[in-house]
């Protein structure tokens, strides 16, 4: 038993929780969990299936007296976004989280800690154990491949699921009930590269932008941190020439659907210059710092020796910082219709440096698809004008609100019932599984609701202890009152 157990409430979620955080489950690396979950199913006695893509279906069967209600599908993915601190050692293949209690919250020591989305797995799980509760028949929907491009609920068929409503537990904050999301489009960006000797005499460095906070890239664009990928090229941008600098490659962020956080440049530099391009970095981290204010403290240049042997040729190199500066990032319009919420948006997530190409991810969200399209159109003639190619790719449509459906009355009434005030009822700037399982079941009513966690996709990921239990009493009570 794990002795954390003994001071978290409820057990029912978080026993299921915790022997979760011991399976590596990276996106497309989740195969132990997803059968790991399809294990626990099959022990409580469920009706257990997979499907071609390797998503589990289950199935319990109603309570007596309630065999005549509505089903309900509950669902929830079992990847995880893997990041981790700079100098964390650990290994997401396989070692398990470090999970640890901080008051009334859950971190993971120096890495993301999966309660996006482990917690909706731990509830789905913990009421098929539940022998207490009143429901109707369930079913229980475990996709994969969630966070790195829906993979699995792409992959679910039609006709799978019976459920007339559907609750997914992927949302991020309490007292909320989310009823819509965004669409996306991934836009992946190439160009070949050449290479040439450095100037005589210099010597390697690696540039380094650290200490941000990144963030999720639909949740957090609006919240005005700083893209460590820009900075970067912003900072070699305006010092290059006057220390030339020869470039030889750009390396930053880990996913297309995160803020990056950290960024390096392999870079050759003259090492008389050395102290003077440290007092010109001193100089560019203040002048950000203070653009970022508040929005992001902890922003922080380096410089370390490195380790290349050669540099772009100038003319790639040109073309390269020139294409990231230009390149959309961040929000590009706001809802005409809903207060405060982010119609369309891009994130410039990723770039890395092989032997003889450069390629740059960014993702494309919009509630409106012409928005979307438009988007990811003029990001492709951006680059086509720099000389890069750029295909899009993992596009998937948003999710329409029905603010009117029953199952949103049900919830909103249970809520009042057990708390004794209204949710709020609203669409997010992200890329839930209901858009696609809508697409295929459109007969079928959804929501999605879950506890109070922060700062997902990054390794200050942490929830609130006390949210999900009040997200535990939620869920049973909509399932009562089905």
């Amino acid at each position: 038993m794990n002795a954390l157990l003994d001071t978290l409430e409820p057990k029912a979620i978080w026993s299921y929780f915790l022997e979760l955080s011991k399976i590596p489950r990276g996106s497309k690396q989740e195969a132990e969990a997803a059968a790991w979950v399809a294990d626990q199913a099959k022990a409580l006695g469920c009706e257990v299936e997979r499907d071609a893509v390797g998503n589990v279906i289950i199935r319990k069967q109603a309570t007596p007296g309630k065999e005549g209600s509505p089903t309900v599908c509950l669902q929830a993915h079992v990847d995880m976004v893997c990041e981790k601190n700079e100098g964390t050692v650990h290994d997401f293949t396989k070692d398990p989280l470090q999970v640890y209690q901080d008051g009334d919250l859950l971190r993971a020591r120096g890495t993301t800690l999966g309660a996006d989305n482990g917690i909706g797995v731990a509830a789905a799980m913990a009421v098929l154990a539940s022998k207490d509760m009143a429901h109707g028949p369930i079913e229980v929907l475990i996709t994969i491949d969630e966070e790195t491009g829906l993979t699995g609920a792409n992959g679910l068929q039609p006709g799978r699921l019976n459920a007339k409503f559907l609750i997914n537990l992927d949302s991020e904050e309490e007292g909320y009930l989310t009823i819509g999301c965004a669409g996306g489009v991934d836009t992946i960006v190439t160009r070949k590269l050449a290479h040439a000797a450095p100037a005589a005499g210099a010597k390697p460095y690696r540039l380094k932008v650290f200490g941000l906070k990144g963030g999720h890239s639909g949740i957090d664009i609006n919240a005005g941190r700083g893209n460590a990928i820009r900075i970067l090229a912003q900072v070699l941008n305006a010092t290059g020439s006057e220390f030339g600098i020869g470039l030889a490659a750009i390396k930053g962020g880990n996913k297309r659907n995160a803020i990056p956080r950290e960024a390096s440049a392999q870079i050759f530099l003259d090492p008389a210059q050395e102290q003077a391009f440290r007092a010109a970095l001193a100089s560019h981290q203040a002048h950000w710092s203070a653009a970022l204010g508040a929005f992001d403290p902890g922003l922080q240049l380096g410089l370390e020796p490195g380790d290349a042997s050669q540099v772009m040729a100038a003319a790639d190199a040109e073309a390269l910082l020139k294409l990231l500066l230009a390149l959309p990032h961040g929000v590009e319009a706001m809802s005409p219709d809903i207060k405060g919420l982010v119609q369309t948006s891009t994130n410039m997530g990723v770039i890395d440096t092989r032997a003889d190409e450069v390629e740059v991810n960014l993702l494309t969200r919009s509630s409106i698809d012409a928005s979307k399209v438009a988007l990811s159109q003029r990001i492709a003639a951006t680059c086509a004008l720099g000389g890069f190619e750029a295909h899009t790719t993992g596009g998937y449509p948003g999710w329409k609100p029905e603010p009117n459906a029953s199952l949103v009355q049900i919830v909103s009434k249970t809520n009042e019932r057990l708390f004794g005030k209204p949710l709020v009822i609203m669409a997010i700037h992200a890329g839930l599984e209901c858009g696609l399982i809508g697409e295929k079941y459109t007969s079928m009513e959804m929501v999605s609701i879950g506890p109070n966690m922060w700062d997902v996709h990054t390794p200050d990921e942490h929830v609130s202890i006390a949210s999900v239990g009040n997200f535990w009493k939620l869920l049973t009570g909509v399932l009562e009152s089905v």
